[in-house]
């Protein structure tokens, strides 16, 4: 991918004292011999060590961004990008210092593999895991791509990639996949997707990432559950027997399911069982910011009703 033309962009990347403190250089910069990019780097914890100093090299935890957060707004970066130890996730945060989801991302890179795809006259496959955004699978029907939607993990998006063909797949925890990356993951790549992006228009990141973000998301929100069938039972009762009619579906690909999404208000709720805690993962997503609030509140206070947090 040639970013060579793009605007120049200021880019404060934390490498976390992972694999990203070797590879942004070679990439990014002009370390491996290659041409100047209109890039300014600046480096946060590109010193690679395992012990990892300075703060876990998982960008998923809130907590692992803030240093990237504050360096973004402290040198009026453009964007700031954190990689996590193996340099294969990369998370995106704006110029305001604000995460960018990576079902946005999700959303930016594969509307772009759209593209190159039908400019070489092939069509497109987009693999997506059942925890991102609604907008993922809508953007890239409306932009022509057939979606296959996967269970959360590795090993189950790589296998349906490998399936179908796929150009592209992204998770909600910043996993991104490429069908010219042998199907795998690599950080760096879908950097370059969003640098590209960024840098061949004026809007800032944080507009640009908006348009990838319609709809209003809880993230993903733990519950320590000492009985998970009776909890999961309980929400079953509420949302499909008590509401009936047809009014929602409800699937059972990865835990339980359950979609308003096709009537109003929309809505939708995924909610899974650890398999090493006993913990059930609840992920909301509706249409606007009051009716997320109140399905997420309503699902945890059936799930914790006989096990308060």
């Amino acid at each position: 991918m040639d970013i060579s033309s793009i605007r120049p962009l200021k880019v404060v990347v934390d490498a976390g004292n992972g694999m990203g403190g070797y590879t942004v250089p070679a990439v990014l910069g002009t370390q491996a011999g290659l041409p100047a990019l209109p890039l300014e780097i600046v480096e946060l914890y590109f010193e690679l060590d395992g012990t990892f100093p300075n703060h876990e090299a998982n960008p998923l935890d809130p907590k692992n961004l803030v240093d990237l957060q504050k360096a973004v707004v402290e040198h009026g970066a453009d964007i700031g990008l954190a990689f996590d130890g193996d340099a294969d996730r990369c998370f995106v945060v704006d110029e305001l210092g604000q995460p960018v989801s990576p079902s946005a991302i999700t959303g930016l890179v594969g509307l772009r593999e759209i593209a190159k795809e039908k400019a070489a006259g092939r069509e497109a496959t987009i693999i997506h895991n059942l925890i991102t955004s609604q907008a993922v699978p809508d953007f890239m029907k409306a932009a022509g791509a057939t979606t296959v939607r996967t269970r959360v993990g590795h090993s189950f998006i790589k296998a349906q990639m490998a399936q179908h063909n796929a150009v592209f797949g992204g998770e909600h925890s910043a996993h991104y996949y490429f069908r010219d990356f042998f199907f795998a993951d690599t950080g760096m790549l879908a950097a370059l997707h969003v640098l590209a992006a960024l840098g061949e228009q004026e809007h800032p990141m944080s507009a640009l990432g908006e348009m990838y973000e319609p709809y209003v998301a809880s993230g993903e929100i733990n519950s320590t559950i000492q009985d998970v069938a009776a909890a999961r039972e309980r929400v079953i009762q509420a949302y499909v027997e008590e509401l009936g009619g047809g009014e929602v579906e409800v699937d059972e690909l990865d835990g339980l399911t359950i979609s308003h999404w096709n009537s109003q208000p929309q809505w939708w709720f995924n909610l899974r069982a650890s398999n090493t805690e006993p913990l059930l993962r609840l992920n909301v997503e509706a249409a606007d910011e009051d009716m997320m609030v109140k399905v997420r509140d309503d699902v945890l206070s059936l799930v914790r009703a006989l096990d308060p947090q």
